[in-house]
């Protein structure tokens, strides 16, 4: 999508549907988490290294490479910004497992890597990954 990484409100409609997020690689792009807690989801950051949060969002230091199936268990949507396409199908595999929609935007040109249904936003596009025997009917975004 692009220039997510400077209009999250592009996204942030569509994340209010769900009450349990959780953001992978947050980095120091904070703006989402936070004004998705304002709006009282839950939200969970990941990354691979120690970042700081927002009040209201709970940090879990955690490799999607290899995740921790319990920092997903309870999410309703598992979403990404600018994530590469080495990590779409951990990411969609990760979401999965935890009966979890899965969200994300790409870096600019990269196509998505996984099955996705595109959703045109402001900026450009966000993409709803579905699993090729996917049945569980359809995501809350529209």
């Amino acid at each position: 999508m692009a220039h997510s990484r400077r209009n999250p409100d592009a996204i942030l409609a569509h994340l209010t549907a769900y009450e349990r997020a959780v953001e992978i690689g947050i980095g120091r792009r904070t703006e989402l988490a936070r004004a998705l807690a304002a709006r009282g989801v839950s939200v969970t950051a990941t990354d691979v290294h120690d970042r700081a949060v927002p009040e209201g969002v709970t940090f879990v230091r955690d490799d999607i490479v290899d995740p921790d199936p319990s920092v997903y268990a309870d999410a309703d949507v598992v979403y990404a910004r600018n994530l590469p396409p080495e990590l779409h199908r951990p990411a969609l595999e990760a979401a999965r497992d935890a009966d979890a929609d899965f969200l994300f935007t790409t870096l600019g040109g990269d196509s998505p890597a996984v099955p996705v249904e595109r959703v045109t936003v402001d900026e450009g596009t966000l993409y709803v990954a579905r699993a090729p025997s996917d049945d569980r009917g359809p995501s809350r975004v529209s």
